[in-house]
């Protein structure tokens, strides 16, 4: 060739790994020297084939990469459904079906994969398909019409894709697995059995451990039953084959090019193959013999390829094979050593069987290091999760609230500026922060503001999406610090606070989450928003937590009115206002205790306290406190648990109000009042302040005159004392007062914010507080006595209202399909007399330990 003459550089494939590879290309200046040709198969440029479920909500002109059918660099040719034939690696020529030929000075393979279809007789009968391209689902989409029942042959990431698809298009759907459980390669038993529940709820039918024997059609030749090994056959009338992928090698060994024993290109580190000019990216490459099955090793190599051109020595070592992604609407997320194959790993689980949650942590022998996990139901925590297996910093102290709920409490942590956070375009912290430093720009010179826009600058959170929450959060968590303005939406689903959140609720008159989300937010919900919501509607309307509707919305302590202990049981508290109990009301509670075997603790909040319920005991045990005139503590609830208080003049000589006397009227007055987080007030009769008032988000504290109010302390890891609203009260101004500034506080503050964050965070403080609820500036006043009033008047016990209703009832069995067996995980030991929770030698639970469809 010509020494004046440009070089050629040939991309074989135009999928997203060869898109990535081409983009790069442009980006880093490889054009310079190469005029690049891209032949493309299909008839359409790369789209984004990870959310290929999505096409028939959204279609195809949302998934492509590429609108304009073009790339605005002009030594870029883009020609799509063009087929290659054959590679001459000595003449450096590819031949295309057409019959021309193309010369090429460098050859990128990124040819992909293809569907495997394994040799089950009728495999090839019509309304059999594949499940890969848009045009498979087209296809599928086309005899759908006069289908009703569809099974898909492979439970894998792609299978319950196939399987989602099926669904969108309203047919009965049964999703066929060899393995014992769905997702074999990336999840543990109880994660699949914990999907299996969703999928099941979802209306479709999984069938695990079963073989495939043949496609059996009619007399007409159409698909009619699908038949399996040892099982009774599917009447099905379309098959869908989702069984995993082969690598796309055939031009590469007809080509004389080494290949795997296992299939793919075998290349080397630099991804260049056994021709010094042919290079393989994506998973038609087999790297040291391993293919890589997943995008963002795939985007790495393209990477490396480009930067080998460029005369760099780039080199592909491994990759990190965690994944995310949304199954039917499940979160499932799986990273490093997921399966505990580490020696010495050890196991930490939570799991709430109630709303389908399973959550692992596999920690290193020290309990030190995070080496995996898996996710299922909600993978909140995958973007802080996976960045620190690979960085390999230190686990907190307490690493089990890693996976807590986000509604629990969860920690968050404060991941290093060197920290990896999004693997598929090797996005680090730091990379995110300079995106949003004052000077940096997007490409036509606009400053980024959102973390949309760091998106767009760094492509972090673009492929997969599994990031987006933690960039978000970095992205605020600078802004903050640079002392600019903060998006404060509750969650990705409703783009507003909670404040404005409960506006809206209340203007409109909302009685129901889906109309809310329906009318003024996006998706199906999560975790934060859910419990919010049902917080919102609670204080608004004060209906039952377990009604139909109210239900689905709680977290694991609402949904069991008990507050959940580590062995799985539950704990019970019934209310003793101001510490007063009469003998008969301890006796009962001393022999529902002893029938039930439960632990007895007085609880710093002046009651006691009976631990390790188990679930299908509660209304018994309920039944008895109930008939004994007791009443639920809501010691589970984000709501008021007590009011303490000290005996006060009574019988105390330093007595100078009846201190339990105003403390069993307030706590009456407040009880079941559902808040933005737990509520506890204190009386005490005299300034010696045995009560503790001051460490209480309310607190009143008597004086010769009346009584002193104080507001928004709390105990906890960051205690804060209670301020002075106002003073030398009448107990009728005082409760006024009091009425106020709780119903202001349940209407202005955030999510999990108690009433001392509160504080801080209204602009002005107690100062501003003080206006509000003594002097009424904003002339509220008379509103918020009234919400009291209807809060008072509308009061029922939880449990009272629970064990009247057999529907309601039935929710407390630990097996749906065994109603009287007892969860066999938990377990007892005994101390000091009485029963403590055992921790068994297995991994260790966080949360309900009852086993998805367990026999």
């Amino acid at each position: 060739m010509a020494p004046h003459l440009r070089k050629q550089l040939v991309v074989v494939g135009h999928g997203m790994v060869g898109h990535r590879f081409v983009e790069s290309a442009i980006s880093r200046g490889l054009t310079e020297t190469y005029d690049i040709t891209v032949l493309g198969e299909e008839p359409r440029p790369a789209y984004d084939r990870v959310a290929l479920t999505s096409y028939f909500e959204v279609g195809a002109e949302a998934l492509g990469f590429l609108p304009s059918g073009a790339y605005d660099d002009p030594r870029v040719t883009l020609r799509l459904d063009t087929e290659v034939v054959a590679i001459s690696p000595r003449q450096r020529i590819v031949t295309l079906a057409s019959g021309e030929d193309l010369h090429y000075d460098e050859l990128v393979m990124a040819t992909g994969a293809a569907p495997f279809v394994p040799p089950v007789p009728g495999a090839d009968l019509d309304n059999v398909f594949v499940y890969r391209t848009i045009e498979d689902l087209d296809a599928i989409r086309t005899a759908s019409k006069k289908s009703k029942v569809g099974a898909v042959i492979g439970g894998g990431l792609l299978g319950l894709e196939a399987a989602n698809a099926l669904h969108q298009l309203g047919l009965e759907t049964h999703v066929v697995e060899l393995a014992p459980r769905l997702m074999a390669v990336q999840i543990d038993d109880l994660g699949g059995r914990t999907l299996n529940q969703h999928i099941n709820k979802l209306g479709l039918t999984v069938h695990t451990g079963a073989m495939t024997e043949a496609i059996l059609a009619d007399k007409k030749g159409r698909v009619e039953r699908l038949a399996l090994k040892d099982r009774n056959p599917l009447e099905v009338d379309i098959v869908v084959f989702s069984a995993g992928i082969r690598p796309r090698d055939a031009l590469a060994r007809a080509a004389g090019l080494d290949v795997a024993d296992r299939g793919g290109v075998l290349v080397d580190e630099s991804l260049r193959s056994s021709d010094e000019h042919i290079w393989a990216i994506g998973e038609c490459a087999a790297v040291q013999g391993t293919m890589y099955g997943l995008v963002a090793p795939g985007y790495d190599m393209a990477e490396i390829v480009v930067d080998r051109l460029l005369g760099g020595a780039g080199e592909f070592t491994g990759a990190d094979m965690s994944t995310k992604l949304k199954l039917l609407g499940v979160d499932v997320a799986s990273f490093g050593d997921a399966h505990g194959a580490t020696e010495g790993a050890l196991e930490l689980t939570y799991q709430d069987a109630v709303s389908g949650v399973y959550k692992k942590l596999v920690i290193s022998e020290d309990g030190k290091r995070l080496l995996g996990g898996v996710l299922v139901g909600d993978a909140a925590a995958y973007g802080i999760l996976r960045p620190m297996v690979a960085s390999g910093m230190e686990l907190p102290e307490n690493p089990e609230e890693l996976i807590l709920p986000a509604s629990r409490g969860g920690l968050e942590m404060d991941l290093p500026d060197d920290m990896q956070v999004c693997s598929c375009n090797d996005v680090t912290k730091a990379q995110i922060k300079d995106a949003v430093s004052d000077g940096s720009t997007l490409n036509d010179g606009s400053p980024c503001t959102d973390a949309a826009c760091v998106t767009a600058h760094t492509r972090a959170g673009s492929t997969c999406g599994s990031c987006k929450t933690v960039v978000k959060k970095i992205v605020e968590d600078f802004f903050t610090a640079a002392g600019r303005e903060v998006d404060k939406s509750l969650c990705q689903h409703f783009r507003m606070t909670r404040q404005e959140l409960f506006d809206v609720v209340a203007v409109h008159g909302y009685t129901r989450f889906d109309d809310i989300v329906e009318a003024h937010g996006s998706g199906r919900g999560c975790d934060i928003c859910k419990p919010a919501v049902a917080s919102i509607l609670a204080s608004l309307l004060n209906q039952h937590v377990l009604d139909p509707g109210n239900r689905q919305l709680q977290d694991t302590n609402d949904a069991y009115l008990g507050n959940l202990q580590k062995n799985g049981t539950y704990s019970v508290v019934p209310r003793i206002p101001g510490g007063e109990i009469t003998p008969d009301k301890l006796i009962v509670i001393g022999q529902v205790a002893q029938e039930f075997g439960l632990y007895t603790k007085i609880t710093g909040g002046q009651r006691i306290d009976l631990f390790g319920a188990r679930m299908e005991d509660l209304p018994a045990i309920w039944k008895r406190l109930v008939d004994a005139g007791m009443e639920s503590g809501h010691a589970y609830g984000k709501s008021l648990r007590t009011v303490k208080s000290c005996v006060g003049s009574t019988w105390c000589r330093y007595g100078v109000q009846d201190s339990v006397g105003l403390a069993i009227e307030l706590e009456l007055r407040y009880r079941g009042l559902r808040s933005p987080h737990k509520l506890k007030g204190g009386v005490s009769g005299c300034a010696r302040e045995c009560a503790e008032a001051r460490s209480k988000d309310f607190g009143i504290i008597a004086t010769d005159k009346g009584w002193n109010l104080y507001v928004c302390g709390n105990g906890g890891a960051i205690p804060s004392h209670a301020q002075l609203l106002a003073g030398d009260l009448d107990k009728e101004t005082l409760i006024r007062y009091l009425d106020r500034f709780l119903m202001y506080y349940i209407r202005t503050a955030d999510r999990l914010q108690r009433t001392s964050y509160w504080m801080d965070s209204v602009d002005g403080g107690l100062d501003r507080i003080r206006e509000v609820v003594v002097d009424d500036v904003l002339g509220l006043g008379a509103e918020l006595e009234a919400a009291m009033d209807r809060h008072v008047e509308s009061y029922f016990d939880e449990w009272k209202a629970t064990i009247e209703d057999p529907e309601k009832m039935a929710r407390f069995v630990s097996f749906v399909n065994a109603p009287g067996t007892p969860d066999p995980n938990i377990s007892f030991r005994e101390e000091r007399g009485q029963v403590q929770a055992a921790v068994n030698d297995g991994p260790v639970s966080l949360g309900t330990t009852i086993p998805v469809g367990a026999p």
